[in-house]
């Protein structure tokens, strides 16, 4: 891994540890082992670098979504495959983490991302649903966008009831629940 890639590497970590503040350009120059030349060699700074990392985490969500979403099955399985997927429950969604940050929301730039691998996700559930329904899988009165909003809400949302009660367990309860509501659709 080069340079460049290691720093990127790095910052997504550290994004996901310590949030944007606690991400010191000395703490991701120490864990890619950067020297500080390099770091503003390939980056204008600190911000450019979030920018990166967290364009990179993005980027990483939707390929592994999309290999759900696009592998074998029926919608529901494919949907079910996706939910259900090995996840650090207790670390939370290097994503989803980071609208709970307020220097990252703050930042048109840094939100840009986030917001854009959010909607890319709600619309692409609600495309799948919509699919379903179509092929008769689901039921027709079943709402493809507001079913994957609140998919995408129960999906982030175990995610802070698991490390809240720092079980993976609840999790997996939040999916077990989500995807009952979802199968009493199928027809």
């Amino acid at each position: 891994m080069d340079t460049r890639e290691r720093l990127i590497a790095s910052t997504r970590e550290l994004l996901w540890e310590r949030g944007y503040v606690g991400t010191s350009p000395k703490a991701i120059q120490e864990r890619s082992g950067a020297g500080q030349g390099s770091m503003y060699h390939h980056f204008r700074g600190k911000p450019d670098l979030a920018l990166a990392a967290i364009g990179r985490s993005a980027q990483e969500l939707r390929g592994r979504a999309e290999a759900e979403f696009g592998g074998p099955g029926t919608v529901v399985e494919r949907i079910t495959a996706y939910l259900r997927r090995e996840r650090d429950a207790l670390k939370g969604c290097p994503v989803g983490r980071l609208t709970q940050d307020p220097d990252v929301m703050a930042d048109p730039d840094l939100r840009r991302p986030v917001e854009e691998t959010f909607a890319w996700l709600t619309d692409r559930l609600a495309g799948l649903l919509a699919e379903g329904r179509a092929n008769g899988e689901l039921d027709a009165g079943l709402d493809p966008v507001a079913t994957a909003t609140a998919l995408v809400a129960v999906l982030q949302g175990g995610y802070v009831l698991a490390r809240a009660a720092d079980s993976a367990e609840v999790y997996t309860r939040a999916m077990d629940g989500a995807l009952g509501l979802l199968t009493a659709h199928v027809r």
